[in-house]
């Protein structure tokens, strides 16, 4: 979990660079066994969301953290960034909305940080 909370630091300090919106972290270490936590944060635009994503994987392997993989960035309404210990979801509003992934959570979910 040590390394998780680096980890975190490192995504959030992307997502605040790039001005990613309503960014929310939720632990889910207790309910899945793919990930500690799940950071969502919306973008603006698709070049918003990609641009957004791509500053996450950067930071996260200049502090040392190899991506397992980067999904959605084609069309860029949503990416996903694997980083083992934390997935990042970088969507648009309305894909945000319209799948509400924080909400399938929430029973189970213990919020660490909303920004």
């Amino acid at each position: 979990m040590m390394t998780s909370k680096k980890l975190l630091k490192t995504v959030h300090q992307a997502l605040d660079d790039l001005k990613a919106n309503n960014v929310i972290t939720l632990d889910v270490h207790k309910y899945a066994n793919f990930t500690d936590a799940m950071v969502f944060a919306s973008g603006t635009s698709t070049r918003h969301v990609k641009s957004i994503a791509d500053e996450v994987v950067t930071q996260a392997k200049q502090a040392g953290f190899t991506p397992i993989g980067v999904e959605g960035y084609t069309f860029g309404e949503w990416v996903l960034v694997d980083l083992g210990d934390v997935v990042v979801h970088v969507m648009l509003p309305a894909v945000r909305e319209f799948y509400q992934l924080e909400k399938l959570w929430d029973p189970m979910q213990n919020n660490i940080k909303s920004s």
